[in-house]
């Protein structure tokens, strides 16, 4: 699912970390028009469902705008 929205739905940025059964993931979109169409995808949909099922007792997700960002590099 990563590469196909990174590939395919203009996701800029995916980063996911497990520690223990706890998992929190980031990806980053240049719009709302963007994750409002990932979200729809069929095969994304399928995924959210199998998740479900499957593997995670449950998830939230939450969709923020980043105001100001910096990084000090080496």
């Amino acid at each position: 699912m990563r590469e196909l929205a990174l590939g395919q739905f203009g996701c800029l940025e995916f980063h996911s970390i497990t520690e223990g059964d706890q998992e929190i993931s980031l990806s980053y979109w240049p719009d709302e028009a963007s994750i409002r169409a990932w979200r729809e995808h069929p095969e994304h949909r399928l995924a959210q469902r199998l998740a479900g099922e499957r593997w995670y007792k449950g998830y939230s997700v939450q969709i923020a705008e980043i105001a100001h960002a910096y990084q000090s590099l080496p």
